[in-house]
């Protein structure tokens, strides 16, 4: 494939309202993390600032990703898709040797490559929604009659969650599964056929929670986290601490208490959980409604990729929104106590260069189906 034929030229600008969405969000971003980790960073690195300065860093990586891909014509992702999930099955599998595969907290789920840290999990979101984009344009008929059709991709899922399972992370397990079945239920799946598989999966993923003692100990702690405060309810128990304080406005930002050793993962994982402490409810509500309003946008320019007889690019934005709009539900269910907790990033939100610039690579593909959906809308009004 030639140069010329891989990057798109001579189109309209990127969507603006989209755009403006993805930075608002970054935007809170980096003042939660730049709050939520200085007294963190101050005591483990002695530099107040040295996780904001690593976020800002990641934050260049991954808006030059985010353009390299959206500067990419759709063509080359359709005819790609197979070698990216290869690609990243091979990750997850080699995350697995010992000895190659970094450990934190009794998960191997890192790899160490010149001093960046790389996540395969986060690697395979993206490859399996790429991948499926173009399995369903592909056998597009074949997905929508036939139970091969249905069952080749769940195949595929299978082997990438007993990889996932194996390192564990049972949280990008559960988003993989739900973006790939509601990937097939708006291809048009027989609904039959997708209730029969949903039931097994629902059921396969309650057999694999109450098969770990750990992952039960965290559904127990999920239900009465106040019966055992200081051991498996104490990360809940404090998030659910820092909500309380935040009220209705909140107590400031940089006025956190709980980030000062007290809530785990205060940076990260439950980043939300100082925000909403430092803003309150109505900072936690703008959060809430950003994330709708650009998943929303999202599945409008999956719509109108469609109509427009852009499949591939319909389906690319389903996935897309469906992995926004699942880790992002989880990781402030997770926070505000109405789920299990679970180790999910919040999108462009949480502190990870890993999860930063996958998610703005995700977005850069979103845009260039939107803009090239508005430019074949263009030619067609001047046919």
């Amino acid at each position: 494939m030639s140069e010329s034929s891989v990057f798109a030229r001579h189109n309209p600008l990127p969507d603006g309202a989209m755009s403006l969405l993805a930075i608002a969000l970054v935007f809170i971003g980096l003042v939660a993390i730049s709050s939520a980790s200085i007294e963190y960073a101050d005591r483990h690195h002695a530099d107040a600032w040295f996780h904001t300065q690593r976020h800002l860093a990641y934050l260049a990586l991954a808006l030059a990703g985010a353009f390299v891909v959206y500067r990419i014509d759709l063509d080359f992702w359709l005819d790609s898709g197979g070698v990216w999930l290869f690609l990243a099955l091979a990750l997850l599998i080699i995350v697995l040797i010992p000895g190659i595969g970094h450990e934190v907290n009794g998960s191997q789920r890192w790899l160490l490559l010149a001093g960046f840290t790389l996540q395969p999990s986060e690697c395979a979101k993206l490859a399996m929604v790429v991948y499926l984009a173009g399995y369903m344009v592909r056998r597009e008929e074949e997905v929508r009659e036939h139970w091969r059709g249905f069952l080749k991709p769940l195949g595929l899922l299978l082997v990438a969650a007993v990889l996932l399972l194996a390192e564990p992370d049972f949280g990008a397990t559960v988003i993989i599964a739900m973006t790939t079945f509601g990937m097939l239920f708006l291809a048009g799946v027989r609904l039959w056929n997708f209730l029969i598989v949903l039931a097994l999966a629902v059921g396969a993923m309650a057999v694999l929670v109450v098969s770990e003692p750990y992952r039960v100990k965290r559904l127990l702690a999920y239900i009465d986290p106040w019966r055992d405060p200081y051991d498996t309810g104490f990360q809940l128990t404090q998030s659910l601490i820092a909500f309380g304080r935040g009220e209705w406005l909140g107590v400031g930002l940089g006025n956190s208490i709980q980030k000062l050793f007290y809530l785990p993962e205060a940076h990260t994982d439950f980043v939300f959980s100082i925000w909403a402490e430092e803003t309150g409810f109505v900072g936690s509500l703008v959060v809430m409604m950003l994330f709708a309003a650009l998943v929303w946008r999202i599945m409008f320019t999956g719509r109108r990729a469609l109509l427009a007889g852009n499949a591939f690019g319909a389906h690319l934005c389903h996935g897309v929104a469906l992995i926004f709009a699942g880790q992002a539900f989880v990781n402030m269910g997770v926070s505000s106590g109405l789920l299990p907790t679970k180790g999910l990033t919040l999108p462009f939100v949480s502190y990870g260069g890993n999860s930063l610039i996958i998610c703005c690579a995700m977005l850069g593909l979103v845009l260039r189906v939107d803009t090239d959906t508005r430019a074949a809308g263009a030619r067609g009004r001047r046919g």
